[in-house]
């Protein structure tokens, strides 16, 4: 363990062997931090936060601070940080509010980029990435691999499903379904994210199912459920497909077109 002078740790914290502290960063009363965690200069973390092993916190993150919410009278809820995750200069990853689970969790292998806003009862999967600026309103649930670029702002309670991109500076009001790709001020679909299943070494049998399933239920002018019924009986159900249409059957704000 290797604390700076000038941190100030609260003697209630629990720190794992090989944490770094750095210069003029605070650590608060019931934090806990896993094993070779390294805490940049200038961070504070508060609160009933859990944070893993291996993650790398970069100066002027502040992270466990209460919910931004009015409803919240300081109750002990908490922050859920797993392993191996990235967070750079000046993100912000708020506790819960005691409107759902009492938990924000971040899972593992994360990338959250400098300025990115991860608001109250936010759940983050594996291997999501925050592009700089990116913003999360609370209840926001985001699967694992999506990438959100710079500046957007995605709404309370929305979800984005698996392996989706978003595109920068947008407005994110409604779910958006696994294996998309979104654009524009007020986003809409492009389309299946071909490129990055690819990279992800996706058959490309499996990208053609999702591919036309897309064409059947987004580009010929009818329902969801008239989309999804054609999609059952035209299709094979691969998994990727079932999860796609999962996503669908399941949405409670809306999904986007």
């Amino acid at each position: 363990m290797n604390i700076h002078p000038s941190a100030v740790v609260s003697p209630t914290a629990e720190l794992a062997d090989g944490v770094e502290v750095g210069p003029y960063s605070t650590v608060g009363d019931h934090v806990v931090v896993g094993q070779d965690t390294v805490i940049g200069p200038h961070v504070v973390i508060e609160g009933h936060t859990r944070i893993g092993e291996r993650n790398r916190i970069y100066p002027f993150s502040s992270i466990g601070t209460p919910p931004q919410d009015v409803g919240y009278h300081n109750e002990d809820t908490r922050l859920i940080m797993g392993n191996d995750n990235v967070v750079r200069e000046y993100v912000t990853i708020n506790r819960a509010t005691t409107k759902e689970a009492w938990e924000t969790i971040i899972g593992d292998n994360n990338y959250l980029m400098a300025y990115a806003h991860v608001a109250h009862d936010c759940n983050l999967a594996d291997h999501v990435i925050l592009t700089n600026g990116a913003t999360l309103g609370g209840h926001t649930h985001i699967a694992e691999y999506a990438i959100l670029g710079a500046f957007l702002a995605v709404q309370q309670f929305v979800r984005i499903g698996a392996h989706a991109y978003l595109g920068a500076k947008s407005g994110i009001d409604r779910d958006v379904p696994p294996f998309m790709i979104t654009a524009g001020p007020r986003a809409k679909l492009y389309g299946i994210n071909q490129k990055g299943l690819i990279r992800r070494g996706f058959p490309q049998k499996t990208i053609d199912i999702l591919k036309k399933a897309y064409s059947i239920i987004w580009r010929e002018n009818r329902s969801f459920r008239e989309g999804i019924a054609q999609v059952k009986s035209e299709l094979q159900i691969i998994p990727e497909l079932q999860m796609l249409l999962d996503f669908l059957i399941s949405s409670k704000r809306g999904v986007l077109r």
